[in-house]
């Protein structure tokens, strides 16, 4: 896979930036947790929007991810660490189904309980990413391209690292 281009608006950045993985995992992990405290809809509508938003586009379209990329990143004395993109927008998929299921769930049935399920789901899969560095998501990718789910093609260098740590 080369890399997408940044000048259009519904693209996937390859490589991405784990440091900015990180700063977005944990404002899910924040906006997650604020819902389950609050039940307030504009939250978890927000927190879906911005799953289903970095799926189609990274930052570009997430707020979250604009505020990480535009405003908070660029004042961290940190070098960026650069890692695949396909598996990182997967983990952004299984984000998107989780909470837009809660969404669903809470707004449209009212099976508040079910949504609980699924936002404390999420809260522990970004608190992974956020705090330890372990993406979820891209363990479950990289699992997928084992067992030849998902080609490789699909991340050359996804194949590339992995298949050096057989």
């Amino acid at each position: 896979m080369t890399a997408t281009d940044p000048h259009s608006v519904l693209s996937f950045p390859h490589p991405v930036d784990e440091v900015s993985a990180r700063l977005v995992a944990t404002g899910v992990v924040l906006q997650a947790i604020l819902f389950l405290a609050t039940r307030w809809d504009v939250l978890l509508v927000t927190l879906a929007y911005g799953f289903v938003a970095r799926v189609l586009a990274g930052p570009t379209l997430s707020p979250l991810g604009r505020v990480v990329t535009g405003v908070v990143r660029p004042r961290l004395p940190i070098e960026p660490r650069e890692v695949p993109g396909p598996p990182k927008r997967f983990a952004q998929g299984i984000g998107a189904v989780l909470a837009g299921c809660a969404a669903v769930a809470a707004i449209g049935f009212g099976a508040d309980a079910l949504a609980t399920v699924l936002l404390v789901a999420l809260v522990v899969a970004a608190s992974l990413e956020a705090f330890v560095g372990f993406c979820l998501g891209c363990w479950i990718f990289r699992l997928l391209m084992r067992t030849g789910a998902v080609p490789a093609s699909t991340c050359e260098a996804c194949d590339d690292i992995w298949s050096r740590s057989n």
